[in-house]
């Protein structure tokens, strides 16, 4: 069984980078954010009707990216994001991404801190500090409820990498036996 480590958070917090870097550290495969392939092919002007095509191919990354079933998945974002961008910029979101988001959380959810610098790329439009705390904490939030295993990652270059793979490593690591 695959165990998956998500890289997730608002926009412009190294998600890809990281998760990048964690694949490497890991020997593991990647998925990249299907969301963002999405959006560049659509010129970054998305609606609500492109909602649950993101969410399809969000999920056929994440089986294209666990084939073969190797131990260990590391994701760049998955259905949570789909689920907190879609009530954040629409208001709502499809009820079964919200099913689909509960029946398949990862081992892990690396929540990257807003902590690093804005950089506009043509998809990215929340430059904003408060936009940029207001979605940290609504990712937070969805995370909770969604009862996910959450660890904070912050910092930049190495130590945010250091930060990811304690984490993940503690994560990982086989419980003891009693």
């Amino acid at each position: 069984m695959t165990r998956r480590v998500v890289v997730t958070g608002s926009e412009c917090t190294g998600k890809t980078t990281l998760a990048r870097e964690l694949a490497d550290a890991l020997d593991a495969p990647w998925a990249p954010e299907a969301a963002r392939a999405y959006a560049e092919a659509r010129g970054g002007t998305l609606s609500a009707a492109d909602v649950e095509p993101i969410a399809r191919a969000t999920q056929a990354a994440l089986e294209a990216a666990a084939a073969g079933a190797p131990p260990v998945l590391v994701a760049d974002t998955d259905l949570v994001s789909t689920l907190v961008y879609a009530r954040a910029y629409y208001g709502a979101c499809p009820a079964w991404i919200e099913t689909a988001c509960r029946a398949s959380l990862a081992e892990l959810y690396l929540l990257c801190a807003p902590d690093l610098p804005w950089i506009p790329d043509g998809v990215r439009d929340r430059p904003a500090e408060a936009d940029r705390h207001a979605m940290h904490a609504a990712f937070a939030d969805t995370l909770l409820a969604l009862g996910a295993r959450v660890a904070l990652v912050s910092g930049r270059g190495p130590a945010r990498t250091a930060c990811a793979l304690q984490n993940v490593q503690a994560a990982l690591s086989p419980s003891p036996s009693p």
